[in-house]
C-alpha cells in the first residue's frame, strides 16, 4: 500500500522562507520508498509573493481569511488527504530537511503523534532570550497542570497519524490562536489511546520578519493553559 503524507503550513507573507521551506524537503526518500506527498499550504491573505512561490514549488495553497495560528490548522488540517501528516512554519525556521526520518520513526515505533524539542539544538538566531524563556515557562507551567512530560510546548513541527484525530476532541473546538500548539500536544499526550512522544530536533534563525509578539502571546497561552485545566475534557 502507498503511504501518502500531507504537509500543512500555515503562511502570512513569507515570500523570504517559503521556497526554502519546501525545497528542503527530500523528495528523493519520498520517491525512493513510495511515499506520496501532498504540500498544502494555508495562507492568510499574504500581501507580497508567497502565493505565488508556494504554487510554483508544487504546493497546494489555500487561502484563510480569519486570521488565527489555531485557525489556519484548522483549516489545513481538515484539507489533508495523508495518511500522515506533517506540520511546520513557512519561515525556514524548522528542519524538513529531516521529516521523512520522522516519518520513518513514526512509523517503526508504531507512534500515532511525535512533537519535535527545539531547544536540543537551538542555532544562533534563532530564539531571543525573551522567547527562550517565555518557552521555557509556558512548558514548566504544562507539565504541571497536565502532567505531560515535554519540553518544548511550543513547537509547530508535529508528526501526527491521521487517526489520531479522531481520537481527541473535534478540530473545531481547538483555540484559533497560538494556544493552539500546545492544546494539540495536551490533547494527544492525555487521551490513552493515542502514543505520543517528543524527539530531539533543531531550531533555525527565521527568514523575513518576525510576527510573534512575545510577551503578548505569551500571556495569551499562559492563561489559555489555566482555562484549558477546569475545563472539562472532551476526549472522544
Amino acid at each position: 500500500m502507498i503511504l501518502k503524507v500531507s504537509i500543512v503550513i500555515p503562511a502570512l507573507n513569507e515570500e523570504r522562507g517559503i521556497g526554502k521551506t519546501i525545497l528542503a524537503i527530500n523528495k528523493d526518500y519520498f520517491k525512493k520508498h513510495k511515499w506520496e506527498l501532498e504540500i498544502i499550504i494555508v495562507d492568510g491573505g499574504s500581501k507580497d509573493k508567497t502565493r505565488e512561490i508556494a504554487l510554483n514549488k508544487g504546493a497546494q495553497v489555500l487561502t484563510e481569511t480569519r486570521r488565527g495560528y489555531g485557525r489556519a490548522y484548522k483549516i489545513g488540517l481538515t484539507h489533508a488527504t495523508g495518511d500522515i501528516i506533517v506540520t511546520g512554519d513557512a519561515d525556514a525556521t524548522y528542519p524538513f530537511n529531516a521529516i521523512h526520518e520522522y516519518i520513518q520513526m513514526l512509523i517503526d515505533e508504531h507512534l500515532d503523534f511525535i512533537t519535535t524539542d527545539r531547544f536540543a539544538a537551538l542555532k544562533h538566531g534563532s530564539m531571543s532570550l525573551k522567547h527562550r524563556f517565555g518557552n521555557l515557562t509556558l512548558a514548566w507551567t504544562l507539565r504541571i497542570l497536565f502532567l505531560v512530560n515535554i519540553r518544548d510546548s511550543q513547537s509547530g513541527m508535529w508528526i501526527i497519524r491521521r487517526d489520531a484525530l479522531t481520537k481527541i476532541q473535534s478540530l473545531e473546538t481547538f483555540n484559533d490562536g497560538m494556544p493552539f500548539s500546545e492544546e494539540i500536544k495536551i490533547e494527544m499526550f492525555t487521551n490513552r489511546h493515542i502514543k505520543a512522544k517528543e524527539i530531539p530536533s533543531t531550531l533555525s534563525a527565521r527568514e523575513g520578519q518576525v510576527k510573534l509578539e512575545s510577551f503578548k502571546d505569551g500571556i495569551k497561552n499562559l492563561r489559555f493553559l489555566f482555562i484549558k485545566r477546569i475545563t472539562p475534557s472532551k476526549h472522544i
